[in-house]
């Protein structure tokens, strides 16, 4: 697959208006849609791991959600010019992009490979529960962004790895004073950037 990044520079760039303000995702898009590599990269740095975490999470396999991402990335790079900012935000857009390369991986899956995933798979919930559940991981995994290295492995720890903060002391080396109010700053945090992304 062409690296959207390698894709010509024959482009005229095109610079996102707003000096040093925080571009939004639609800016980006529209941009990219010009051939602008800078923007491409710009919205890659945003939802990249938030694309990864969601594939992941529903193919259960680093190197098929992976290649979700690629695959993600190269068809926004390819289909930016069908965004319409007037129907919306950037990132649903995006997400609805992920959702359709993750699901392509998935229908790729071998029956044989999918074991217990096919049953699990008829007990999930109905297509417009399953976007929005999947539309709100998306947005956690995007917000986690805004958290330090440090914030973001607390929250890993005691939310994804189930420990407790006594564990997370405990593995971290750290008092578990420091824990918890590093733990209830980084929630904090979180909080705001969800509720934000989730408006």
């Amino acid at each position: 697959m062409t690296d959207p990044l390698a894709a010509s520079s024959s482009h005229q760039k095109v610079t996102p208006p707003g000096g040093s303000r925080v571009v939004s995702d639609g800016e980006l898009l529209v941009a990219i849609a010009a051939g602008d590599r800078e923007a491409f990269g710009e919205l890659y740095e945003r939802y990249s791991r938030a694309a990864f975490g969601l594939a992941l999470g529903r193919l259960g396999d680093r190197g098929r959600a992976e290649d979700a991402v690629q695959e993600t990335f190269a068809s926004v790079w390819r289909a930016a010019s069908s965004y319409r900012p007037e129907r919306g935000p950037g990132a649903p857009w995006l997400f609805t992009v992920a959702r359709n390369a993750i699901t392509t991986q998935w229908r790729r899956t071998k029956p044989e490979e999918l074991g217990d995933m096919a049953d699990e798979a008829a007990l999930e919930l109905g297509p417009d529960e399953q976007a929005e559940q999947a539309w709100r991981s998306f947005c956690v995994h995007r917000s986690l962004e805004v958290l330090t290295g440090e914030q973001r492995q607390l929250i890993e720890l005691g939310y994804w790895q189930g420990l407790s903060q006594s564990e997370i002391a405990a593995r971290l080396g750290l008092p578990l004073g420091t824990v918890k109010t590093r733990t209830r700053a980084a929630l904090s945090r979180l909080a705001a950037a969800l509720k934000e992304d989730l408006q």
